[in-house]
């Protein structure tokens, strides 16, 4: 049975994983009539068996197709018209759909301008099938050939045509540059100036920062880990799960005659509830895809989304409702369970506790999952329902093992109730974080640094009125008398209210410095000791370094980046590593997650020799992260020389954290500087 358990955890695995696979639709371009006076670009979509793609102005909820062709030294003629009318039905929630099956070919007629003209394609979408959808963002450059009619112009008046063209793009880009905020009008004009060309300062240099490492240490998963070990004792103490342990484990002992059968049985149990929870995880991943995870941190949709699921959560916990799956599910499960016999039943009850328990295990899944997915690491979500799981199911091996243990377990009762509402409170401040995020990538402002911190100072006062009994909720029974459990959980919360008043007058809260926004956000500060960056421009900031002859530290950072700002205000306030900062380097923060458009598009080769197109600020930075560092990851501070060359191994979160690390990073990157520097004026004369 073993055996067989394996196996289908193994199939499920792949099943899972394989959901990632080749990509649901190959699209293909082709110019046609060329050295003709009406060429036509020609795209090809091949649609894979049982996936449809979505068609232009789809009348559903689904993400559209969209195609733009941006030509040079041509001009379109009408949009691109595709080879077959699409299908049209209603879905399951009678939503109109238009989709297009197999292949399908849309052309897009062209009227050349120039004997030579290009064009760059975009294409935008997905595709779906019965297991979910599949989002793509193409694109291509197509040069071409055209004859031109009539067309006989003198070199010199193309030329002046051409320099009319390039004075109009340079005013657009100032006019649009003249309406970005202060902090990135800069630097998205800088960018498409710097970048027009290949420059030296974005060659890959992976290999010399592996050189200057001591060993290559991969982001460690041990915080996502022991969170979900930390919300399984959670769910423990839950009023669903708690009275079941007695009774499941009971169910062990009286069906097997000897102690070591039921130890066996209770350890499947343990190890059937850990396989279910990390196909959970699997399964978020498979869906949301490796790419997708990253984006999630800082996509404003999804952290609105996260923001009123967490709210939905805490109303739960407080009494407000209950969150329940359909009953005809719960029943199947317990009749799986009476009609097969041996390890196969013990695994559909363990199925039937995960799915009896989700009023309760629900939310607490559903915020380990969101903070796991919104992690960026692609192993997070499986890790984090790995350590959910263990710590759900030890107690039922433990006690099967051990069941005169099962006597000193406290008994059920009101205290259960008070749990869920506690955990009510803080899904409440958690959900504050997601809203925040959402906040400083869109620039609303609606939450800023006060705003939050006085949310967060009311929540945790009621908190601790509520442990002390003067305030109660829906199934709450009344507290005759405040414990000394509870008084000390009601001490502290009313502690950590009062340690966050100092925060309304800009103290920095290293404790919290990863959920609050940054200080940059507080409309009224007292406090000095910030490290500001003195640019957020790539090349600009290279430009001050050698200006100032000072070596730069890039930090590439994001607005709604959590280790980033816990980074900042653990170490960066730190006196020592803040006059290092300050006096010996040019700080460049370059935020991937900056929406700000930049003036004009920019079109790149990756290292895999795929077209991207950059169409906004962060999009610049990310890139650059990317091609030149080969990570996509932040906060990622490294130091580099006047030529884009690293002068010290890189810093993440988990090594940046600690002060002397950083100090240590700061003066290393400063004495291999001097060092190159004293070199090069050594060799000055020589070369005279």
């Amino acid at each position: 049975m073993k055996k067989t358990l394996a196996l289908v955890f193994t199939f499920v695995m792949f099943a899972v994983l394989g959901m990632k696979g080749a990509d649901p639709v190959v699209w293909s371009y082709k110019l046609v009539d060329e050295n003709t006076d009406h060429p036509a670009l020609k795209i090809t979509a091949n649609v894979a068996a049982g996936y449809h793609l979505y068609d232009f102005n789809h009348g559903g909820m689904e993400n559209p197709l969209k195609i733009t062709v941006t030509p040079k030294g041509a001009t379109l003629v009408g949009t691109p018209v595709p080879s077959k009318k699409f299908i049209a039905e209603t879905d399951e929630d009678g939503m109109p759909a238009k989709y297009y099956t197999g292949s399908v070919t849309f052309t897009q007629k062209l009227k050349p301008t120039k004997a030579d003209f290009s064009l760059t394609v975009k294409i935008t979408g997905q595709a779906c099938n019965d297991s979910g959808c599949h989002n793509f963002n193409k694109a291509e450059i197509l040069n071409g050939k055209a004859k031109v009619a009539g067309e006989e112009k003198d070199e010199k008046e193309e030329e002046k045509a051409e320099e009319v063209i390039v004075e109009e793009k340079s005013a657009d880009t100032v006019a649009v540059a003249a309406m970005l905020p202060d902090s990135v009008a800069d630097s998205a004009a800088a960018a498409v100036g710097a970048t027009a060309a290949d420059s030296a300062l974005w060659e890959n240099v992976e290999a010399e920062v592996k050189a200057l490492s001591k060993e290559e240490k991969e982001a460690s998963l041990w915080a996502i880990f022991i969170a979900g070990i930390l919300g399984g004792l959670i769910a423990l103490i839950t009023p669903c799960v708690w009275p079941m342990i007695p009774m499941t484990v009971s169910f062990f002992l009286k069906q097997n005659k000897t102690r070591a059968k039921s130890v066996r049985t209770a350890a499947v149990y343990g190890l059937s509830i850990i396989v279910i929870y990390v196909i959970l995880g699997l399964l978020v991943t498979a869906i949301f895809g490796e790419g997708a995870l990253n984006a999630l941190s800082t996509n404003a949709i999804f952290n609105v989304f996260f923001f009123l699921l967490l709210v939905v959560f805490a109303i739960s916990f407080m009494g407000g409702f209950e969150l329940t799956l359909p009953s005809k599910w719960t029943n199947k499960m317990d009749s799986k369970v009476d009609s097969t016999t041996g390890m196969l039943s013990v695994f559909f009850m363990a199925f039937t506790l995960a799915l009896v328990s989700f009023s309760c295990t629900g939310p607490i899944i559903g915020t380990l999952l969101v903070e796991a997915a919104t992690s960026g690491n692609y192993l997070a979500p499986a890790i984090g329902m790995f350590g959910f799981a263990r710590a759900l199911a030890l107690p039922f091996t433990l006690f099967a093992m051990f069941p005169t243990m099962l006597k000193s377990m406290p008994k059920s009762g009101g205290w259960l109730n008070s749990v869920k509402v506690v955990l009510g409170f803080l899904e409440l401040a958690l959900a504050l974080k997601f809203l925040s995020i959402a906040d400083l990538t869109t620039g609303w402002r609606i939450l800023d640094r006060e705003v939050f911190l006085c949310l967060w100072i009311v929540i945790f006062f009621l908190l601790g009125v509520y442990l002390l009994g003067k305030l109660r909720f829906p199934h709450d029974s009344k507290v005759e008398k405040t414990g000394v459990g509870r008084f000390m959980l009601a001490l502290i919360s009313f502690a950590f209210a009062v340690y966050m008043l100092p925060g309304l007058w800009g103290a920095p809260l290293k404790a919290i410095s990863a959920f609050a926004p940054p200080s940059t956000t507080q409309d009224f500060s007292l406090f000095e000791g910030e490290v500001k960056a003195r640019s957020h421009s790539y090349e600009e900031g290279v430009a001050l370094g050698v200006n100032e002859d000072k070596p730069i530290l890039l930090d590439f950072s994001g607005h709604g980046c959590t280790n980033c700002r816990e980074l900042e205000g653990a170490v960066w306030t730190n006196d020592e590593v803040r006059n290092i900062i300050n006096d010996k380097f040019i700080l460049v923060s370059l935020m991937v997650d900056e929406r700000t458009p930049l003036p004009e598009q920019i079109i790149k080769k990756n290292r895999n020799g795929e077209t991207v197109i950059l169409e906004t600020v962060g999009e610049l930075w990310g890139f650059l992260e990317s091609e030149k560092f080969g990570i996509m990851a932040q906060p990622y501070h490294i130091i580099i020389d006047h030529n884009g060359k690293p002068l010290s191994q890189a810093m993440d979160y988990n090594n940046g954290k600690n002060v002397d690390n950083y100090i240590k990073f700061l003066e290393t990157g400063l004495e291999n500087y001097n060092k190159k520097h004293a070199a090069a004026t050594a060799q000055q004369p020589a070369a005279e």
